[in-house]
Order: C-alpha cells, then sequence, then structure tokens
C-alpha cells in the first residue's frame, strides 16, 4: 500500500482499526491467481509479536486448498468519506484543489495456516462470537445451541491462523492540507446527512 509519510498510522491506531472492523478480506496468491475472501477476523494480541489473526472459511471455499505463495494479506477498512473541494478554503482564495477521498486503512501480512481440528475451530468461533455479541442487552453464546447442532456446523467450516508478520496502516485525513482547509472539511462532513461522513468528520486533525 502506498503510505506518503503524512498518512502513515501508528501501531495503537492499527490495532484501534483492526477491532473496530466489522469485515476483512482475505488475500492469497496462488498459482490460480490472486485468490479473496471477506470475512470476519479478530487479532489476539497476546500472541507473538504482533499478534495473530483468526478467522475462518467455508470448507466449500476453494481458497484453503489452495497453496498460497508467500504472505497472506488482511485488508481491514475504517471509516472513509468524499470530501468536495467546496469545503476548503483555499477554493474562495486560489481555486486550485481538487476533489479527495479520506479513509482509514490497514493491510496485515503473515503466513496463513487453514485448521480443522474441532477444538480448535470452537475456540475460534467462540472468540468471533463473543466479540461481536458483547456489547448486545442480550448476547447469544454459542452455547445457547445444541452441541450437536454445533458440531455439525462446525464441520462446515474450516479455520484460519495469521502470525502477522508486519502492518502497514494509513490514515489519509487531509494532514496534508491548510489548517483552514481541514477545520472546512471537518464541518463539512459533520453537516452532511450521511451517516458515514459525519462519522468521519472528528477524525480530521484541526490542529498540525
Amino acid at each position: 500500500m502506498y503510505i506518503p509519510p503524512a498518512f502513515k498510522d501508528d501501531i495503537e491506531s492499527i490495532r484501534s482499526t483492526i477491532r473496530g472492523a466489522r469485515l476483512a478480506s482475505l488475500v492469497t496468491a496462488t498459482t490460480n491467481g490472486p485468490v479473496a475472501t471477506p470475512l470476519p477476523l479478530f487479532l489476539d494480541e497476546s500472541e507473538g509479536e504482533h499478534g495473530v489473526l483468526y478467522g475462518h472459511v467455508a470448507k466449500a471455499n476453494p481458497q484453503w486448498k489452495l497453496p498460497p505463495i508467500g504472505d497472506a494479506l488482511a485488508i481491514f477498512s475504517g471509516p472513509d468519506a468524499y470530501v468536495t473541494p467546496s469545503w476548503y478554503a483555499t477554493k474562495q482564495e486560489t481555486g486550485k484543489v481538487v476533489p479527495t477521498w479520506n479513509y482509514v486503512a490497514v493491510h496485515a501480512y503473515g503466513p496463513v495456516e487453514f485448521f480443522h481440528e474441532p477444538e480448535r475451530l470452537l475456540e475460534a468461533v467462540t472468540r468471533l462470537t463473543n466479540r461481536h455479541e458483547s456489547s448486545r442487552a442480550k448476547p447469544w453464546a454459542v452455547d445457547d445451541a445444541p452441541a450437536d447442532f454445533i458440531a455439525a456446523q462446525l464441520r462446515g467450516i474450516v479455520g484460519l491462523r495469521i502470525p502477522v508478520v508486519r502492518f502497514e496502516g494509513k490514515r489519509k485525513m487531509n494532514q496534508n492540507r491548510p489548517e483552514a482547509d481541514r477545520v472546512g472539511v471537518a464541518q463539512g462532513l459533520a453537516a452532511s446527512e450521511n451517516a458515514q461522513d459525519r462519522e468521519v468528520a472528528p477524525l480530521i486533525p484541526l490542529s498540525a
């Protein structure tokens, strides 16, 4: 991922983006070409130097059967928004402005291991479920379902484990624009009828 110095994200923000992402994309290079699967992943920060990603794919998904060439890539996306030049103070001053897109993105790289052991699958599925159910008033738990039913469901998936060897994090939020332009963008996004725009507004840095 191309990351100009002004947009390089720090490790804590990278981990926060991964924790906040609802869906990721798993990409592997194979002799058949690149293969990608959208799926939820979680990062176990206690394992290894950079943490370990866990998730699962359907057993019918051919991606796990194709030997990967090199490291796998997991892509996580944070908030994003279109930025109109009309919000820039510079538009009134010189007119020398163009549209852009603000976004947060994280790429995590590492060797992927696919596994089938029922105990490991159950642990991964339980942890992933708890992560997304924990904020609900009445969280659903894996053991709410009959054990034989869960066992049958586990036979239809393949677990995956990626020890992360490196991260790339990009936070493109108009850091390269003058302060007056950034203020205009933050105000414009905050006033938008689009909920995603309003989510991006507080991420605009208002001081250098």
